[in-house]
Order: structure tokens, then sequence, then C-alpha cells
């Protein structure tokens, strides 16, 4: 009993094919319950009612007779936590049954040389011996009788998986095959041919007994099986004796499960290294190559024979004549689902690996530079043909090499791959060689001997009750106060201060769980004219304010709010300095005055602004070929209404890298000290905190420090688009991007704002629920994500009215011209037929309390309360707000759609791969 290596080297078996044909025998008299299928070049056919197929090959050149029974299941259908499982079932078979208590005792007493194997896609069975009635009947009844009645037994399952064990220890220990171990297991990701048939040592030690006999009842059924049997025979007389003895085993009911899972393309190179002691060194690739039914198997048989062939292959000419290396091969793997073609060099343990690496992969990667010459190609096929002949001369060699065939979809394929290799061409061979033997195809291994093996033995977690019995625990976290987060207490709770002549400040002191706080605060300074021309260095500016200041380093900065239990953000941009800390109430003072200094006397060294510009150079060129960067970027530019030089002018991406390159440290700096202050802004404080010391610590800090430049808000207006569509290219990237914007004129202060807010949370405000969601997800299932969103103005006057309507959406290519169709038909059917009672009822309803979930969580209620500082509002605006959602009516809701929303102003942009994608029908079909 052994596991199949479908390792290197055996693959030169030459997949087992044939050329050869014996005349064609009398047709046998077929039993009751017996039908002829094919029959091909003396091989013929019979199937059973139950499933199970029969093949005979009779030959009676020699007196020997072979039955191999193959079935349908290997070490690929096993589930996780049960590797090794069906090569472990195969040795438990030979275990015995209620009939047959000592079958390998039975097989040695009558002389059978019997054994099995287990596979990647099968496990076969199977017995030689001289030919004899009595033999055959016997084996044939055995065979029956282990397919539905084996014990797998609890006490063989203890005493075989010590064995199965030892198995995996032996080969543990040949470089070659741990080697390739790890070469399958990495180079396939998510099919299980990248398991090997042994499996874990943690599953084979493991396995339950039930999950055993449940495999075993699962897949050991006559229409899983197929019988073989060829040498010295008479096919009326075995047909006979089949049919008595597996005729009657019924055909079960299940159906077999279908496998799905596919290996996606490799996206590049992968390297794995094994160290174990050994005397040798061994480099080893592989490359994805199609299934043994893919027309291009053929010539990559042929490949394999031309590079690994001894003594006229390229890779012994170039590696073993040279010295380079001690032996070498290639060998592809001809399966049911696309497999590995492998290339291998075995050095001495002293041998130069680098330079025997670097051939190896030249030899099988530059072939484009040194084509396969037709030569090389007939001399292959001539070896190739000459192995089918020899084979083809040996009918016991042929029953057992069948199984391979077989389980790689039909036994035919021996034929089929016979004839196909027959007619390779050069230019076949030089094409798959282009199209494979890629260094994005490939997975390189090397095995490194080592008299010093060093491997880290993690050792089994302990039950966690035991880890947790008798633990009572520390102090529990201090508790807040029964707080209620209506819009009336958070008004009355708030004490409102005006410090200098521009720093609003809003405090809402309150018991919180954990003495926590929080502090949100925007410092503002320059107007549209002064930070003309100073955008790009005010963005680096703010990013650059945490990486050190003139006492602290970057990381000490970060080692010190971490002391004060604080954690920081603090920027700015060309129009505010941004700071937002959540700390505790021992801590505040302390966290504001560090704040402060990094606000303050930022230090600006060269160093953190090469690698600030560094990581944003290299953001901003990774996003050059990424749909939603393209997209968005292109419909920016294309709703832009700013001139060049404009603070809000949306430049190009090559434009923005020139920029952003043309920077000097010394912009940072000026910009810095010609605008920042923080005498103007709004500071806002929620949480566990003495407001008395906090009002004067924020004097002290904050009140006195005035910006050169006053703050003044640049003013925005809604503008007329004129609606395009446009496509992007963006090879390589299998998910396509949908963004589609129209404006709209709207302030939050409008009286429809509300309306027109519910109206897109209904159309597309919600990624799981919503009109667009429902179609597009969860009906036609064309999309994770797929959302609109609506963006009100809000500025500090109340004048500006630039507001925009977008709607995003993500799917596969082949998928998005439908996405784009069902977009536009559910907002025109939006505006044309409007929403119901019953969706303006619930949408409202989830929005007031989803309002109501934000005003409970202190970040949210401390940024309310800066917004409100700005824009000269309190929380009657936010209790107002809520009471305009509560009376909103449908009339109200359809109204606003149709004032705002024009189907025929909606711009689109589309990003993808779409030269590349599948049509729908194949996408469908696979």
């Amino acid at each position: 009993m052994k596991r199949n290596r479908k390792d290197f080297g055996l693959a030169v078996l030459l997949t087992l094919v044939l050329g050869n044909s014996f005349g064609a025998a009398a047709e046998p008299a077929l039993p009751k319950g017996v039908s002829a299928g094919p029959s091909i070049e003396g091989i013929s056919q019979y199937d059973l009612t139950n499933g199970m197929k029969v093949l005979l090959f009779p030959d009676s050149t020699k007196p020997t007779v072979t039955v191999n029974l193959v079935y349908g299941v290997g070490s690929v259908h096993e589930n996780y936590g049960e590797t090794g499982m069906a090569h472990l079932l195969e040795h438990l078979l030979f275990k015995g049954t209620p009939a047959q208590s000592d079958i390998s005792g039975e097989m040695k007493k009558r002389g059978i040389d019997f054994n099995a194997t287990t596979s990647l896609d099968r496990t076969n069975y199977f017995s030689s011996f001289p030919a004899s009635d009595d033999t055959l009947a016997w084996v044939l009844g055995m065979e029956a009788d282990r397919m539905l009645h084996s014990n797998v037994a609890k006490k063989d399952l203890d005493t075989e998986m010590t064995v199965v064990r030892n198995e995996l220890e032996m080969n543990e220990n040949t470089p070659v095959a741990v080697l390739f171990q790890r070469i399958r297991s990495t180079a396939f990701l998510w099919h299980n041919y990248g398991n090997s048939t042994i499996g874990a040592r943690s599953d084979v030690e493991g396995v339950p007994i039930d999950k055993l006999q449940a495999f075993y009842r699962q897949w050991y059924q006559p229409d899983n099986a197929v019988l073989i049997i060829a040498g010295r025979i008479e096919p009326t007389q075995v047909l006979a004796l089949v049919s008595a003895d597996f005729g009657k085993l019924d055909k079960p009911a299940r159906t077999l499960p279908r496998f799905y899972t596919s290996e996606p393309a490799q996206d590049g190179e992968r390297e794995v290294t094994v160290r174990r002691a050994g005397d040798m060194r061994v480099v080893a690739a592989a490359y994805h190559i199609p299934a043994s039914t893919q027309v291009d198997s053929a010539p990559l048989n042929v490949l394999a024979n031309v590079l690994g062939h001894t003594p006229s292959g390229r890779l012994h000419k170039a590696l073993v004549e040279t010295k380079l290396a001690a032996g070498v091969g290639a060998g592809g793997e001809a399966m049911r689902q696309p497999g590995l073609l492998s290339v291998i060099a075995v050095l001495p343990r002293d041998g130069d690996a680098a330079r025997a690496e670097a051939e190896l992969l030249g030899q099988v990667e530059d072939l484009g530079k040194r084509p396969i010459t037709q030569q090389e190609v007939d001399e292959a096929k001539q070896r190739i043909a000459n192995a089918y002949e020899l084979y083809f001369t040996d009918v016991n060699a042929v029953g057992l090499g069948l199984s391979e065939f077989q389980a790689a979809g039909d036994w035919r394929l021996l034929f089929t791959s016979r004839d196909a290799i027959a007619k390779v061409s050069a230019e076949d061979v030089n094409r798959v060689a282009g199209s494979y033997l890629k260094s994005s195809n490939r997975t390189l291994g090397r095995f490194v001997p080592t008299d010093d093996s060093q491997r880290v033995e993690i050792a089994l977690a302990p039950e966690a009750a035991k880890v947790v019995e008798g633990y009572v625990g520390g102090a529990g976290v201090a508790a807040g106060e029964n707080f209620d987060p209506s819009p009336r207490n958070l008004m009355a709770r708030t004490q409102t201060l005006l410090l200098g002549d521009g720093l609003k400040v809003s405090l809402l002191p309150k018991k919180t769980r954990g003495e926590t706080v929080v502090v949100d605060a925007s410092f503002r300074f320059g107007d549209e004219k002064s930070i003309a021309g100073r955008v790009d260095a005010a963005g680096l500016a703010g990013a650059m304010l945490m990486r050190g200041t003139r006492e602290l380093s970057r990381q000490q900065i970060d080692q010190r709010f971490e002391a004060l239990k604080t954690k920081a953000v603090i920027g700015g941009d060309s129009q505010a300095a941004r700071m937002s800390l959540n700390t505790r109430k021992a801590h505040l003072a302390e966290a504001l005055a560090l704040a402060t200094e990094v606000l303050r006397t930022p230090v600006f060294l060269e160093s953190e602004f090469e690698q600030l510009r560094l990581e944003s150079v290299t953001g901003m060129e990774a996003s050059r070929k990424e749909p939603e960067s393209v997209a968005s970027w292109a419909l920016a530019r294309h709703f832009d209404p700013w001139p060049a030089g404009h603070p809000l002018h949306v430049k190009t991406l090559d434009e923005s890298l020139a920029a952003l390159k043309a920077l000097k440290i010394e912009d940072l700096r000026s910009f810095h000290r010609d605008f920042y202050g923080t005498a103007n802004g709004e500071i806002a404080i929620v949480g566990d905190f003495d407001p008395v010391a906090v009002k004067a610590q924020l004097e002290s800090l904050f009140g006195t420090w005035k910006s050169p430049k006053p703050y003044a808000p640049i003013q925005t207006r809604y503008n007329n688009v004129t609606a395009i569509r446009e496509s992007f290219e963006t090879p390589d990237k299998p998910n396509a991007i949908l963004m589609a914007r129209s404006n709209v004129s709207l302030k939050t202060t409008d009286a429809d704002f509300p309306a027109l807010r519910v109206a897109n949370d209904i159309f597309g405000g919600g990624a799981l629920k919503s009109r667009l969601a429902d179609r597009i997800r969860q009906k036609e299932g064309l999309s994770y994500e797929v959302q609109s969103s609506l963006y009100p103005d809000d500025s500090r006057d109340g004048k500006d009215d630039d507001g925009s309507f977008i709607i995003f959406a993500i799917a596969a290519p082949q998928n998005m011209a439908k996405v784009e169709i069902a977009v536009r038909e559910e907002l025109a059917r939006l505006v044309k037929d409007g929403v119901t009672a019953a969706e303006v009822r619930d949408m409202v309803s989830g929005v007031l309390t989803l309002r109501q979930q934000g005003r409970a969580e202190d970040s949210t209620v401390a940024g309310m309360l800066t917004d409100q500082l700005f824009h000269g509002r309190t929380m009657e605006f936010t209790a107002a707000l809520d009471a305009q959602y509560k009376a909103l009516t449908v009339e109200q809701v359809n109204a606003a759609i149709r004032k705002h929303l024009k189907p025929e102003a909606l711009s689109v942009y589309v990003a993808g791969d779409f030269a590349q994608a599948p049509s729908p029908s194949a996408t469908l079909a696979r």
C-alpha cells in the first residue's frame, strides 16, 4: 500500500500511452444487466446498471491476469482537517470485512502480488496472479465485498495510523520529495492539488473514525468505480463472474458532489526554501499547465521530453555536461484539472546553486531566444512513441496504467493523448513554451542542506477552561453616568464660550466609563487669495506636524502620547489645522500641552520630508492604473469649475506629481510660519474633565496665537455640467468601477434637503438594502457594493449651493454593462414613479435611529459641537432637523426627487479590464 507519487520523474512514465493494436475479438455473450460500451484497440468497456464500468483487455500471450479496481476518489476530495484520509482509508481496506477477516493473508496464500495506491484524483487496488479461474473468482468476490462492507474499525485505525505516519516520516527523509511537497503547496493557493496525498501529520493522527467511515460510504460505491481486468481471460466467463459479484450491488441514491474550485492564474513569482539535513542541493521550478483534456497537453508532453531527456535533452547538456549539476529532469502532469510542469537540477552539497539555478531558469524561460527545433521535436516524439509501443506489449502494465487515464476523466484518453502527440509540431511546442513557461507562472523551490536544522515547533494550546480556571480579575473600569443624548439635554449640559475674538469653545462635562475625554478642534487661517499656489505645501506641512518638534522626535511624540494613554491625530490642510484627542481625565492637561507643542513647533526635518514625499509619490503612481482612481480622477476633472491656479482646481495626476516633486522643505516651513495659528477656530471637549481648569488651559495654550493670514471661506456655487460617459481600460484589474455624478443646487439648510436625503437613502443609501442593492446585488448578483450618496453644500453663511449626487458600484468587467443599465433604469424609475409611503416611513425611522445612535458617541457629539460653532448653530438646529424628518410626507419626498434628480444630467465613468473580460455567456458556462 502506497501513495502514487505524481512527483517529479514518474511523469516520465509518459503518463503511459499506447501504440499497437490487437485484432478485434468476438463480442462476448452479455449477462443480464450488462451492456456493451466502446471498444478500442483490444480494450472493451461494459456497463452495469448500478453505474459501475468494466474494462476487459484479453491477451493470451502471457499466462497472467491483473485485476485493477479504480475508485474516483483521491486526496483532492478531502475536506479541512481530513487531509490524508483517502490514503489512510486505502490502508484500512486491507483490514477485512465480516466475511473476509484476513484479506492480506488470503492473497499471500494464493500467491497473489497485490497492492494499492492513492493519488490526487483516484485510489486503486490491484492484484496480479497466474491465470486461474479460482483465484480470479475469489479476487472479484473479495473486491465486491470490501467495496461496501469493509470494517473500517476504530481498532484498525489506531494501529494503521502509526503505520501511515511512519510512511509519512519515510518520505520526509527524501530531499526531493519534501521539496516538491512544499513547491506544490506554494503553487496551489486554493485547489486541493496543493495538498500532499499523505496528508498533514496532525490530520493523520487525529481523524475521527466516524469521518473516515462517512468518507468510505460516500465514495466507495459501484457508480464511482471502474474495474479493469487484463491478461489471459475469457470475456464471457469474466463478465458472468463480474455480474454475479458486482451486479447485485445497488446503485446508491446519493449524487456524488461536484467540485468547482479552480486555481486562479498565478500573478507573480513564488519561492520556497527547505533547509534540512542532507548531502545534496536541489533547485526545482514548477509551472501551471492545462489539464490532460486540453489541446496544449500534448505539446507540453513533448516539451518536457525535449527538456528533460538524458543524454540529449536541453537541461542535461546545459547543466550536467557543464558540471553545474549531477542530474536533471523535466516532467509534466496530465490530470483531470490543471497541474504542473516541473524541472529539476540536483547538485552536490558544495555545488554552485546560484549558477545552476540561473542556468535552469534560463533554459526553461528563455526558449524564445533559442527555439525548440523540428529535429528535437521529432526525436522526442519518437522516444514517446517507442514508449507507447513498448508499454502496450505488456498487457498487465496496461491494466494498471489505465488507472491514470481514468482518473483524468476517461480511459480512452490513453489513445487520444497518443494520437495528439503524434501530430505535435515544433511550432506547437514553442507556442506552449512561450505561453506557460513564464516567470510570473513559476514556483521556485530550493533544498538547502544543513547540519544545523532549526525548526520552530509550536506546542499545542492548552484548553481555555484550564487557563481561566479560578481567575478573578482586577478592578473594574470606572462607570459613567446614565446620560441622555437628546438634543435638548446635550444643549442644556453644554457650556459655550469665546476665547479672544475668534476661538469658539464648547465644553460638555459628564461622567464617562473609564473617565474618557474627547477633544475635537479646528484652527482656521487663510483665504482664497493667500493660499493660491500654496495648496501642495499646505497638505504636506499638515502631514509633517507629528513627525518631530524642536524638542521631540517623531518616535518620542508617539511614545509620549502612548504614555499619556492618548490617541492623537494632528494634521492640517490649506485652510485649517485639525486636532483630535481621545484621552483620560488624568492625562487631558498634558495631552493638550503636547498637542500644542506639535502644532506650534514642528521641526520639518529634511529626512522625514523625503520619506513623506516618497510615500506620497509611490501612492500616486500606484493609483495610475487603479480603476477607482482613474474613474474618480476623471470625474473630478469633468466637474471642476475652477481655473488653473485656483485653490480648488483639480490637477491631473501628472500635474500633481510634478508639483509634489518640485516642493522644497522650505515651502513647508514657510507655509507653517505664514499661516498657522490657533486664535481662530472651534474646540469641543466632551467627557470627564474639570471645565474650570480646562477653560484656563485652553486660553493659555490657544487663545493668543494668531495667524498672520486671517481666515475667510472660499465661496462655492452650483454649476450645471453637461452629462458625458467615458470608459477607461485598466489592464489586469479583475474588478471594474462605475462612478456617476450629477450636480444639484442644494444646501443643508434648504427645506427640501431632508426629503432628498431620505429619497437618496431609499434609492441607494445602503449597500445591502436599497433599490440599487435590491436589484443589482440581491436579485441579479452583479455587485458586492453599489450605493448612492447625496452631498449638500454647507457653507458658513448658508449661501453656497454646490451640492452633488453620486453613484458608485463595483463589478466584474464583463458585468459592468448590466450594472450601468440597472443604475440608469432604477434612477429613471425613481424619478418617474417616485417612492411609496411605506418606503418613506421605514427610511425616516431608520434615519432618526441612526441620528440618535450617533449622539450616543462622544466623538460624534464633539464633531457636532465644532460644526455648530463654525456655523453659528446650536442643538436646536439638530432638534429641528429631527422634527423635519419625522414630519416628512411621501409627497414632499417625491417633489424633491422631481426637482433635483435629473437622469439625463448623470455623467457616468467606468474603468476596468474590459478588453480581457470574458463574455457573460462564457462566464455563466464556466
